[in-house]
């Protein structure tokens, strides 16, 4: 399933609230977007026919939740950003990311013991 970046902000604000009535998610999401309610109710209602939120109208007001958890949409992303940009291969990601970005003899140290424990 495809998320689009908006998407991802309206998930994030589910996440941090975890799960909230539309005045609640409105607020959150503002501070970083400006949106007004009917936008706010808009990505709402299309992320239900996606299958990415639940909306609970036995309760007044209604309350919005993520119907699925961050790990396994942060999981989808990454096996997808992998297969587009580097053709699946994690070594090629990796080489490119410590080519760009130094890091720090911690995380060398890390990555070593990630790398040595890994069964290949």
């Amino acid at each position: 399933m495809n998320i689009s970046e908006k998407e991802w902000m309206v998930l994030n604000a589910l996440w941090k609230t975890n799960g909230a009535e539309l005045g609640v998610l409105v607020e959150e999401l503002y501070k970083e977007t400006g949106w007004n309610r009917n936008t706010v109710l808009t990505y709402l209602t299309r992320m239900e026919t996606k299958g990415l939120v639940r909306i609970n109208k036995e309760v007044t007001p209604h309350i919005y939740c993520a119907m699925i958890d961050r790990e396994s949409c942060q999981k989808k992303e990454r096996h997808s950003f992998l297969n587009r940009v580097y053709s699946g291969s994690a070594g090629d990601l990796i080489a490119a990311f410590l080519k760009e970005e130094p890091i720090s003899q911690e995380e060398r140290e890390k990555l070593r013991k990630i790398l040595d424990n890994m069964e290949v």
